[in-house]
């Protein structure tokens, strides 16, 4: 029997706001059979977090310290993700348009990167366990720095893009139902400043060195989630 360690499949998929990225993984993590983490969420929750404890998001430092003993569960199963902050589920309050226009504040936080970096490869590590989740297989993991920062060394790593407009267009019908014009225009600011910010301390909307870019801008889900198991399988070396 062999005394090497397990070696877990990681797959990295960054992108901005709107580029579908968290329903695409978790479709992508579900037929691979892997863990699925949303670090998105993270962000979320931190900030969340933030606001109920009275932290003013400008106070940095503060915020700093609240994350660092952020009491935070993530659930990783693709099909059913949870997010449970101090024992209460806060996966639909975290989406909230409130949280959405605050997050920034937070992501932008150096400390807060750092310390739900830190975690985030923690996650990812533990889905080499045969005891985690996917029982040793691995994980996939999104969000905005994960392909460059968090999981350089990911066997797969991916830039799931779109259009500016497929972008706004897919962000109104979450959130309004509805792409129309006017749900486009109430969508933009949330979409287009949070891609601002965020760029000021990640680069997510160009692919590094050795990431695959994938533009789902004419793609419906099914063909994006194929063309992701795709790149997927020819990265891999395996039919997927």
């Amino acid at each position: 029997m062999s005394n090497a360690p397990r070696t877990a499949f990681v797959v990295a998929i960054d992108g901005p706001s709107g580029s579908g990225k968290s329903t695409v993984s978790r479709r992508v993590a579900a037929a691979l059979g892997l863990a699925y983490l949303d670090t998105g969420a993270m962000y979320r929750a931190a900030t969340w977090w933030c606001l109920e404890r009275g932290v003013p998001l400008t106070a940095g430092p503060a915020v700093a310290a609240e994350v660092a003993a952020l009491p935070l569960v993530m659930g990783v199963d693709p099909v059913s993700p949870s997010v449970h902050v101090g024992g209460v589920d806060v996966g639909e309050a975290i989406r909230r348009s409130e949280i959405s226009a605050a997050v920034s504040a937070v992501a932008t936080n150096l400390a807060v990167r750092a310390e739900l970096g830190r975690l985030q490869r923690a996650a990812i590590a533990a889905e080499a366990d045969a005891g985690s989740f996917s029982g040793g297989r691995g994980i996939v993991a999104e969000g905005r720095d994960i392909t460059t920062v968090v999981a350089p060394d990911a066997d797969v790593r991916l830039l799931l893009t779109a259009s500016e407009d497929a972008r706004l267009a897919r962000r109104a019908r979450d959130v309004h139902g509805t792409d129309d014009a006017a749900a486009v225009h109430a969508t933009r600011d949330e979409v287009l400043r949070r891609d601002a910010d965020d760029s000021t301390v990640v680069e997510f909307q160009v692919a590094a060195d050795g990431v695959v870019t994938v533009d789902s801008s004419e793609l419906d889900l099914d063909q994006t989630v194929r063309a992701v198991l795709d790149v997927i399988g020819q990265v891999a070396g395996r039919t997927v």
